[in-house]
């Protein structure tokens, strides 16, 4: 009697719409499956067409060319003798699902659209597709004529349904569906269901991953039962970095572990699992035991084919492992690496420039960068030959073979200081031997000659010169003279990125880096349409806090030891004049709120889901300590009059990468009103009450 089965699971660096890539790395997946014996393979969701086509899923166009790619998959001796699970939009009665398409042998075997979908945040899979509200309901699906011409079949089974082969029974479930609180694998599993599937489309979030990990083993811990999760890895065209973690889990323990962060398009986990581990497992369950003679049944698709062999005694099967968590430094440094270096390649560009501050934010860019040149040379040092090919597609020169990050980076990575009369030696100092340890090719420049000028038209029309407050100006003067110093720099940054390749003799542009971190971009602490106006931004999504922490954590691992100075220096806009030659403006009493306490503001505001009054009941309990009720209710008004003033400028956000559940963009994730009555006279009127009542 057959009890070991092996599966594979898979991690694809899938692309939206890159029907033609994203096959190629669904055969490469399954080629990987068969080579170690594996009877069953599951891939990501959607994974034919890819998970971000957004507002594409409305074409028919891409639902065309996923049964074509699907023709393809059925037609080929590649996915003979094995059963394989594959992800794409299925339109039913025209009705648009998102479905897992199960074949074996050139048949469909099952379509199974998905229950629950994902609208939360991120996803807005409701807008798209419909969830099957049909439990346990199958109906006859009419496959369109290019599939009848393969797989000979005119209807097959479409709904709610399990496979039940030789020797197991397999039920899927898709992303969402884990998160549920009524996930279907319970009632599979009380149906005697062994075997789980579930196809992810799941992003990065900082700190998310052990809790994908515990729902996945804590679904097999009560109930019993094999757990295989596949995910979606890499960039696929917009802010989400979907971090692989595939995973095969037996009884509540891991059994395999796939990365997070790598530069490999194709991952496949192979497990080989004994059946009756499952079976005596359930046996001694009392409580589910009991459920399992009440449950109502699920139709079953049978299958004339094994996941097991008939003499396998003797096969080894898989053990528990310790699952492997990254700390929050170690996902910073590889998640938007990884994600830069999927976003140059698909760009088809030559590099990146980054506007080099000497800051803690332009540093932690800079060492991302760094951090994606040192995995892009180790990828290349263990074979990876499609970083090879792009790494020498991205530098022109197909004998090129990275091997030192530092030399790699010069090739790809343009850092600019952009000096004005502001600007103090120290992060000039700071900036330079920053570049000079990561190796990026470094610019020097000078912006005030183009300063002058700007404000010297102001001047020449008007007959006035605006003065820094220093010297007797106003606020208003005081400000616009910063703005034009920070936009002035945005159009240098790009005009050196689009030639500076061209003074050099080589050819291709250069990707700008922006590095507006999380907290500065909810308090609007950055000029509009200035330096942090870019093609993208790599920490966008994450706090100062996380990035103090990274810089540590690159001094530590990286030896860059410039980063030291920076570390120790407090955070400064250098946009007003010196003080005997010393920075005098500071970025926090610019603000008038700490980056600690701005963190805090943020998880209040987005996941507490605190309004000005909510905020200011939470804080007073936080902050007993230290504040008073009437000095909290001051902080809390500040930070949302200068949330709501500043609002306005996440509608021209540079795209980010996104790793904090707090982020404010205001693309897809934190939908707000950008034009706020900014006196929130009811609201505070609330607060004052209740502190006049408190005092």
């Amino acid at each position: 009697m057959g009890r070991a089965v092996t599966v594979a699971t898979c991690a694809l660096n899938q692309w939206a719409l890159d029907f033609e890539g994203n096959l190629e790395r669904i055969f490469r997946s399954i080629a990987v499956a068969k080579s170690r014996g594996a009877r069953y393979r599951l891939g990501p969701e959607l994974e034919i067409c890819g998970y971000g086509c957004s507002d594409h899923y409305y074409e028919s166009d891409t639902l065309l060319h996923s049964f074509q790619v699907l023709a393809k998959l059925l037609e080929s001796p590649a996915t003979q003798d094995i059963i394989c699970d594959v992800g794409m939009p299925v339109l039913h009665r025209n009705v648009r699902y998102n479905c897992r398409v199960i074949f074996l042998n050139k048949k469909i075997l099952l379509i199974r659209p998905k229950i629950s979908l994902a609208n939360a945040g991120n996803y807005r899979e409701l807008r798209w597709f419909t969830p099957w509200n049909k439990a346990r309901h199958v109906e006859e699906y009419f496959l369109p004529r290019i599939i009848q011409e393969v797989t000979g079949q005119e209807t097959v089974p479409f709904g709610d349904a399990v496979l039940a082969t030789k020797d197991t029974c397999l039920g899927a479930e898709i992303c969402e569906e884990l998160w549920a609180p009524n996930s279907p694998h319970i009632e599979m599993g009380l149906d005697g269901v062994e075997i789980f599937t579930n196809s992810s489309g799941s992003h990065h979030v900082l700190r998310k991953a052990h809790t994908r990990v515990d729902l996945v083993n804590s679904a097999t811990a009560k109930n019993g039962g094999i757990y295989i999760l596949a995910n979606q890895k890499g960039c696929d065209g917009d802010r989400l970095y979907y971090d692989g973690c595939a995973m095969i889990s037996v009884n509540g323990e891991t059994v395999a572990q796939g990365s997070q962060f790598s530069l490999d398009d194709v991952e496949v986990l192979v497990a080989t699992l004994d059946l009756e581990d499952v079976r005596s497992y359930r046996a001694e369950i009392s409580s589910r035991n009991l459920a399992a003679s009440k449950v109502n049944p699920y139709p079953r698709v049978k299958v004339n084919f094994a996941l097991s062999c008939s003499d396998d005694v003797a096969v080894p099967t898989c053990m528990p492992i310790q699952w492997r968590h990254h700390s929050p430094e170690e996902e910073i440094s590889l998640g938007p690496a990884c994600w830069l270096w999927d976003y140059l390649r698909r760009s088809k560009q030559a590099g990146f420039l980054l506007p080099l501050s000497g800051g803690i934010d332009s540093s932690a860019t800079a060492c991302i960068v760094y951090s994606m040149c040192r995995q892009v040379c180790l990828a290349v040092k263990n074979g990876n030959a499609d970083v090879l090919a792009d790494a020498r597609k991205i530098v022109n020169d197909e004998t090129y073979v990275p091997e030192d990050p530092r030399e790699f980076c010069k090739r790809i990575f343009t850092t600019c200081y952009m000096a004005s009369e502001n600007s103090s030696q120290d992060t000039c100092n700071r900036a330079k031997l920053l570049a000079e340890q990561i190796g990026s090719y470094h610019i020097n420049l000078n912006i005030d000659v183009a300063v002058k000028a700007i404000v010297g038209i102001f001047s020449m029309v008007t007959g006035r010169m605006p003065r820094f407050s220093v010297y007797g100006g106003s606020s208003r003067e005081n400000l616009a003279l910063q703005n034009v110093q920070a936009r002035i720099r945005m159009v240098l940054a790009y005009l050196f990125a689009q030639l500076t390749l061209w003074t050099r003799g080589m050819p291709g542009g250069l990707l700008v880096l922006g590095s507006a971190n999380v907290d500065e971009s909810l308090r609007g602490y950055l000029t509009k349409y200035d330096c942090s106006s870019a093609d993208i931004n790599p920490i966008g999504g994450i706090s100062k806090t996380d990035l103090k922490n990274f810089i540590q954590y690159c001094i530590e691992n990286f030896q860059l030891t410039a980063l030291r100075s920076i570390m120790s220096a407090p955070p400064t806009a250098e946009l007003e004049p010196l003080v005997e030659g010393q920075v005098a403006q500071t970025d926090e009493a610019d603000m008038g709120m700490t980056y600690t306490e701005l963190s805090i503001y943020g998880k209040l505001r987005k996941i507490a889901k605190a309004g000005p009054y909510s905020m200011f009941c939470k804080l007073i309990n936080m902050w007993k300590e230290i504040c008073t009720p009437r000095e909290v209710a001051s902080k809390v008004k500040h930070f949302f009059r200068m949330y709501s003033i500043n609002r306005h400028k996440m509608t021209t956000l540079t795209p980010s990468y996104h790793a904090e559940n707090y982020s404010p963009d205001d693309n897809r994730f934190d939908l707000r009103p950008f034009l706020y009555n900014t006196a929130w006279s009811w609201q505070f009127r609330c607060i004052d009450k209740q502190v006049n009542a408190l005092d």
